[in-house]
């Protein structure tokens, strides 16, 4: 899918000092993002602190993201959980006439076997009305998606067409891109290695740093596809700090304080998250100057 190559950004939520959402603010990131060079959207993936949303809430980030975009760039929504018939139900039921693909995680906490999660992915496959972009982050479930899975269900399933791949190890990144079907797309979800990944093969990112830097980050990538090598690990040495500095107190705690020196939104989490700490705001304030001011 031509429309998932390039970078992509996992879009915030961003919460007013009341902790309700703050649509003017969302509407202002999503500009952001598309007058800066971002390939495409997503919606309510984990960064978006989908987990605190209410189901309302949910409705409200869709809906304001789909009004401001007005068909700009392609959307992904995030469409996933360890309740596999859970997952079956919302993608039986809902709209999904203004999205492009759903990225749906690997069942967390349960620890599923490779076999359970090949048949978790079968499931939505099978319910899915559009493409699944399968999304594998350990560090987040407990449990890492073998590439022998993740070929078996690109093999056996036509709209599983892409993964987002955030275990962090670019030897399985590479194992991946070089057994992947033809056509299957194999995204960073790894700001660090995306360069690597993209250089190896890969189909570009999705992204949290991207959305904080969107013009160098997309650029950064567009230079790898091109395979523009120097140029591209330019940029990837200049945003380097800035990415281990926005994961060093959690995400989306770091992201938000980048938002706020942007003037963008607050820097408001939902617990059980809280900020990052003043010594670490201060030193993305200044990064962010830095970039702003180049």
């Amino acid at each position: 899918m031509q429309s998932l190559i390039g970078t992509g950004v996992a879009l915030v939520t961003p919460f007013k000092k009341d902790f309700s959402v703050d649509v003017e603010a969302l509407k202002a990131i999503v500009n952001f993002q598309i007058d800066n060079g971002i390939d495409y959207l997503v919606v309510l993936g984990t960064t978006a602190e989908s987990a605190t949303l209410s189901k309302d809430e949910k409705e409200l980030v869709i809906q304001t993201v789909v009004q401001t975009n007005k068909g700009r760039l392609p959307l992904v929504l995030g469409v996933g959980g360890n309740n596999t018939q859970e997952v079956v139900a919302e993608l039986q039921s809902r709209d999904f006439s203004d999205f492009t693909a759903v990225l749906s995680v690997s069942p967390y906490y349960n620890k599923p076997t490779q076999e359970g999660i090949y048949q978790h992915f079968k499931a939505v496959a099978e319910a899915s009305p559009i493409p699944v972009i399968l999304y594998n982050v350990p560090g987040r479930t407990a449990s890492n998606m073998l590439p022998s899975t993740v070929i078996r269900l690109a093999q056996d399933f036509k709209n599983i067409v892409a993964i987002k791949e955030a275990a962090g190890d670019i030897v399985q990144a590479m194992k991946l891109i070089q057994n992947a079907p033809k056509g299957f797309l194999v995204i960073s979800g790894d700001d660090m290695i995306t360069l690597p990944m993209v250089l190896a093969g890969g189909a570009g990112v999705i992204s949290v740093i991207g959305e904080g830097f969107p013009k160098q980050f997309s650029e950064m990538v567009h230079l790898g596809l091109n395979r523009k090598v120097d140029e591209a690990y330019q940029l990837h040495y200049l945003l380097a700090d800035s990415i281990d500095m926005i994961f060093e107190q959690g995400n989306p705690a770091g992201i938000k304080e980048v938002f706020k020196s942007l003037g963008l939104a607050e820097n408001t989490v939902r617990l059980p998250l809280v900020n990052v700490d003043e010594n670490l705001a201060n030193r993305l304030k200044d990064f962010t100057n830095k970039i702003s001011n180049m």
